[in-house]
């Protein structure tokens, strides 16, 4: 089946979504507003959450009440290979709502819990990557990802309070 073929075909039978020109333009101008998208780990493997990983984000808003904000955060360990590698279901939050597009930002955080290695195995390493969704009448007008960053000070829910990093290392 030729390309033109497989996307009339897609197309007539609804199993492909496209946005419309309207809701294209309607996409959040993220550039102006770069500051208030960014992604961290603001827990460590401390007392407090012990074999705990923490991922946080914030993402601006539309500045339309007609969107929808949502986000989804993901646990990722680095692979033998050095290639980054999806944890799996327990390290997905899956995607949260959060609140509509007309807030300055929203933000949002989980925290994983791992086993950590055996004796003498090498540490876990771990990042986590954000996914952020503008959508509207269940459309995704833009969807943005970033690895988590450094950087962060103050986040809320931090632990210890100013702690933000790329990386996380459980042993």
């Amino acid at each position: 089946m030729s390309p033109r073929r497989l996307l009339v075909a897609l197309l007539a039978g609804g199993a492909l979504v496209l946005p419309t020109p309207a809701a294209a333009a309607a996409a959040p101008d993220l550039a102006a507003r770069d500051g208030l998208l960014w992604a961290t780990v603001n827990i460590c493997d401390t007392v407090g959450h012990p074999d705990g990983v923490g991922l946080r984000g914030s993402m601006p808003g539309s500045g339309d009440r007609r969107d929808s904000l949502f986000m989804r955060l993901r646990l990722q360990f680095l692979g033998g290979d050095g290639r980054w590698r999806a944890i799996g279901r327990s390290g997905d939050s899956g995607y949260l709502a959060l609140g509509r597009g007309d807030a300055r930002a929203r933000q949002a955080g989980r925290t994983f819990t791992l086993t950590p290695p055996g004796a003498g195995r090498p540490a876990f390493v771990l990042r986590g990557l954000v996914t952020f969704e503008w959508r509207r009448d269940g459309v995704v007008l833009r969807r943005l990802r970033r690895a988590t960053q450094a950087g962060r000070p103050g986040t809320l829910g931090a632990d210890p309070p100013d702690f933000s990093a790329a990386t996380c290392s459980i042993r």
